[in-house]
């Protein structure tokens, strides 16, 4: 029996079956389930299952099994489940009791807050793209190294990755348009629409008030504002619109008022809040050098722990838009790279086989900049470490910071994100790599692991 399949049956055995699952989905490294009976989850169980790295309770059930292996999890699941990737099962035959525990759980979602809640829905919008963000900025980053490289960027086969690279940024805004309406309950393609609006060329023949509109004014914060805004009258619309014309009156009638709101409102007002966003990353980074990269990389690993660090995707996106790269993401890539000097003081230093035998599973991954393997399945669970990781990123960022390394692109972190720095610091982000990597191994190894630690694993 494949591996991919014992780790779906386990989950499946300690989850309370087919029966309570109502939804399977998955990201980068997670396999996330909806459940009707919470309850009915043996999180510890899931945790001893050969294969699972960390187990998150959330909103949804995560189950940490790392790249690659996810997909394969998911798939099994799928097939054990019948249930399609994504869909929702009935639930008709629930018990009263059941519809009562799920209203429940509804009621307390635990680690829930206004904020935060904001932050996995951004989140949200962006997960599904990151793998289109992930080849497209490797493309980008492969066709710039050929540039600087000395290769004419009129040949057939650069201008060919140039195009491929710069496809899905020049659609971004109707991708997330469509996502975010979607994310919030309303109908995709309007959300869309509210994309297409705010960045059509046509807006800038467009004059309101003497001025010419600016196309994509308000950035990707303005495209989620809309589309959100689409969702909510759209709703608003339904709740009067007779059944027999609703299809044709009710879009037609949200794409009118939010298309006059867009323009009048969200443009100018999700401009000045993208222009002070990216303005005050900008001057943190430029002003604040050691101490401010030290304390935003320090601090990164505590936001991937509780999955909201996917709601920073829109300010890269912004940064890069802007200036044409984000100087955050190579300080916030430290974090991954103090977690792996880390795993490495660790391997080192225990006899635990098991223990070694997960860090030597996670590492690979850690390198490449998947750091949520090392994060649930060594470093947070012994505690200690977790800390002397960050103390390790944050010397990492507080050098990324100062050298003033950025990045043309996002969804990768680790080595994999050389090939996106831009300006030729390709070395000298490799140099704040390894200080990462240093450091962490370094605190680690001096006070941030005792072989008794290993015990608990």
């Amino acid at each position: 029996m494949k591996k991919e399949q014992q780790i779906a049956e386990g989950i499946l055995a300690n989850v309370g079956g087919k029966e309570n699952i109502r939804k399977i989905a998955f990201c980068m490294t997670r396999v996330r389930l909806d459940l009707n009976n919470e309850g009915k989850a043996d999180i510890q169980a899931l945790k001893k299952i050969n294969g699972v790295m960390g187990v998150i309770e959330d909103e949804t059930l995560q189950i940490v099994v790392g790249p690659g292996t996810v997909n394969k999890v998911s798939d099994a699941l799928s097939n054990l489940t019948g249930l399609a990737i994504g869909e929702v099962a009935a639930a008709s035959d629930m018990t009263l009791e059941e519809r009562a525990q799920i209203n429940k759980a509804s009621i307390k979602k635990k680690n829930n807050t206004p904020v935060k809640n904001l932050l996995r829905k951004i989140g949200n919008i962006f997960i599904p793209l990151i793998p289109g963000l992930v080849a497209s900025g490797i493309v980008n980053g492969i066709a710039n190294f050929a540039k600087n490289a000395g290769v004419d960027p009129t040949a057939t086969w650069m201008q060919i990755l140039l195009l491929l690279g710069s496809c899905i940024f020049t659609y971004l805004a109707v991708l997330v348009g469509w996502n975010t309406a979607k994310e919030f309950g309303g109908t995709p393609v309007l959300g869309a629409i509210a994309g297409m609006l705010l960045f059509n060329p046509g807006l800038a023949d467009i004059h309101i008030f003497g001025h010419a509109l600016i196309v994509g004014r308000g950035g990707l914060f303005g495209v989620i504002f809309a589309a959100w805004l689409m969702t909510f009258v759209e709703k608003q619309v339904r709740k009067f619109m007779p059944n027999s014309i609703d299809i044709i009156f009710t879009p037609l009638i949200t794409i009118l008022v939010v298309a006059i709101l867009s323009l009048f409102v969200v443009m100018p007002v999700a401009g000045v809040v993208s222009d002070g966003i990216t303005n005050a990353i900008n001057a943190i980074l430029d002003f604040g050098g050691v101490v401010a990269g030290a304390i935003l990389s320090g601090f990164f690993l505590p936001l991937v722990m509780v999955g909201l660090h996917q709601g920073l995707t829109p300010i890269h996106m912004e940064l890069i838009q802007k200036t044409g790269s984000t100087a955050l993401l190579p300080v916030l890539a430290m974090a991954g790279a103090g977690q792996v000097g880390a795993a490495l003081a660790i391997f080192v230093k225990t006899k635990n086989r098991k223990l070694k035998n997960i860090i030597k599973g996670g590492l690979p991954a850690g390198i490449l900049g998947i750091g949520e393997p090392l994060l649930y399945g060594v470093t947070l669970p012994l505690g200690r470490p977790f800390i002397t990781a960050c103390l390790g990123a944050a010397v990492g960022g507080a050098f990324q910071a100062v050298m003033k390394t950025a990045a043309s692109g996002i969804g990768v972190s680790g080595i994999s994100l050389t090939m996106l720095i831009v300006g030729n610091k390709y070395f000298l982000y490799i140099i704040g790599l390894l200080i990462a990597y240093a450091f962490g191994f370094l605190f680690t190894y001096l006070f941030g692991f005792k072989e008794e630690m290993a015990d608990d694993i």
